[in-house]
């Protein structure tokens, strides 16, 4: 296989480097699963691959993988899809939820988050923070009309709780009518995306996103590696109203840079504290838990991925 016009792109040097890295992608659905083939198909030479769903005839419009594989879990398919465009690289599989699957995050370079509930992205944020693991989380608005990733790392930023408590929980407050459809994203009730599906086209221009900002993550060491505008990009696939009273038009995007909440209570300067004194956290009393303005209610689960 020849790897020619990648070398010529990133150096040799480079391309030897990404050959050392290991990627870790959860959730193998249309998002995830594009990113970690483009990723093999950039020089990256070993993966960690978990997702718990089976490809259905559904999916075949809006993934990586064809009709071949309908019937077999997505993330064989995506590992075979990997093994014929890059025949070199590494595939670890885990078939399950990450729940079921801790320890598959030990000894990543890099973690790609891919799935859609926002259970499973919190179990994933402080499993990375344990860890010291950067990651690059991503989502898409209804129907495609968007979508943000941001690259997070683990407290010299945001976590995903602070993150998606500027953004998300932001959104979902502005919903005041169940009728009502938000330009900027489609919350559910517990803060979730509902993402009516978009076309694949729409689908993997966010994606494309994620694989570019992961790369580039993968490359921090190196002389190629690009400082980003901030930790977060907002695309607009349609014409979309990101920033209050200002529509953005079609195949624009926004960078922000959201910032860390010092009173988060899974990276503040609490937990920060007892991290730096290799301490057990202690448990908050009522009030201070009140005292942050944090609800807490049952979740209903949400499924892991998008289709």
């Amino acid at each position: 296989m020849s790897w020619d016009r990648v070398e010529r792109l990133l150096g040799s040097r480079n391309l030897e480097l990404l050959r050392q890295k290991r990627v870790g992608v959860v959730g193998l659905g249309s998002g995830g699963g594009f990113v970690a083939l483009s990723l093999a198909m950039s020089g990256v030479g070993s993966f960690v691959l978990i997702d718990s769903d089976i490809l259905d005839a559904q999916n075949v419009v809006r993934h990586v993988a064809d009709h071949r594989y309908v019937g077999q879990p997505k993330v064989e398919a995506v590992a075979d899809l990997i093994r014929h465009r890059n025949p070199d690289a590494q595939v670890q599989v885990f078939q399950g939820r990450i729940e079921d699957h801790p320890d598959a995050l030990d000894g990543l370079d890099l973690l790609v988050v891919g799935v859609d509930g926002e259970q499973p992205k919190y179990t994933i944020n402080q499993a990375c923070l344990d860890r010291q693991l950067p990651a690059v989380y991503a989502g898409v608005y209804e129907r495609g009309e968007g979508g943000d990733a941001v690259v997070i790392h683990p407290f010299q930023g945001p976590c995903y709780a602070c993150w998606a408590a500027e953004l998300r929980d932001g959104i979902a407050n502005n919903r005041t009518d169940g009728d009502v459809e938000l330009d900027y994203g489609m919350i559910g009730p517990g803060g979730t995306l509902e993402a009516e599906p978009g076309l694949w086209l729409h689908v993997v221009r966010v994606a494309a996103a994620q694989s570019d900002l992961a790369l580039n993550e993968l490359l921090r060491e190196s002389e190629i590696y690009r400082a980003m505008p901030g930790n977060t990009v907002i695309l607009a696939n349609t014409a979309l109203e990101i920033i209050d009273g200002e529509t953005s038009l079609p195949y624009t995007a926004v960078w922000a840079t959201i910032e860390r909440d010092p009173h988060c209570l899974v990276c503040g300067d609490r937990v920060q504290t007892q991290v730096a004194d290799n301490a057990a956290p202690s448990e908050m009393t009522l009030d201070e838990l009140m005292a942050t303005g944090i609800v807490i209610e049952e979740s209903a689960g949400s499924k892991e991925e998008q289709s």
